[in-house]
């Protein structure tokens, strides 16, 4: 990745950002895009793609995947992403309000969002909390740093980081990681 890199959401930023879209016209719609990029990892163009078709088992409820289809993939990467508990939940209390029929994020018109609203709709997210160099890809590379630094702990590999972050090589998903100082250190420390 060239230029400057999006900024990796904090546990407290996301917090904030979860607190912040409560008092927004749409609280669970908004809750949703936030745990799509933070908790699934989804650009911005899977986010405004994704359909309900996409995360429902055979019996028409919510699933435990969200099934990211070669159509609305970047490069024609989908994949299959374990849903995690807290955007499951969110999901069910959104197609409760909502309806569970064709895009999951919805206009203000009710059609669905395209990808450059969504990344306007993360800048103006970021801007309201002041959280400078954060991007729409801010959650993506959030997933993806977390992701690698809790696959030893799951049984995992970088390997299956690269498959749930869609990238065709290992050094795309490698140059998302960010560093930890902290960890740096204790590395250092044991040697």
């Amino acid at each position: 990745m060239s230029g400057r890199q999006a900024k990796v959401v904090t546990d407290s930023m996301l917090r904030k950002m979860l607190s912040h879209s409560r008092k927004s016209s749409r609280p669970m719609r908004d809750r949703v895009i936030i745990l799509l990029s933070c908790k699934a990892g989804l650009r911005a163009c899977e986010i405004a793609g994704l359909e309900w078709s996409m995360l429902l088992d055979p019996k028409g409820k919510i699933g435990n995947l969200v099934v990211i289809e070669d159509r609305i993939a970047k490069c024609q990467s989908g994949r299959r992403i374990p849903l995690h508990p807290s955007l499951k939940g969110a999901l069910s209390l959104l197609r409760e309000e909502e309806g569970g029929d064709g895009p999951v994020i919805r206009s203000r018109r009710g059609g669905g969002m395209r990808a450059n609203s969504i990344v306007n709709w993360f800048v103006d997210l970021y801007g309201e909390l002041n959280f400078d160099g954060c991007s729409s890809h801010s959650g993506r590379r959030t997933f993806i740093t977390t992701a690698a630094r809790s696959a030893h702990r799951a049984g995992g590999c970088l390997r299956d980081v690269q498959l749930l972050a869609g990238h065709r090589s290992l050094s795309m998903t490698q140059s998302y990681i960010d560093g930890d100082t902290d960890a740096q250190r204790r590395i250092v420390s044991m040697i």
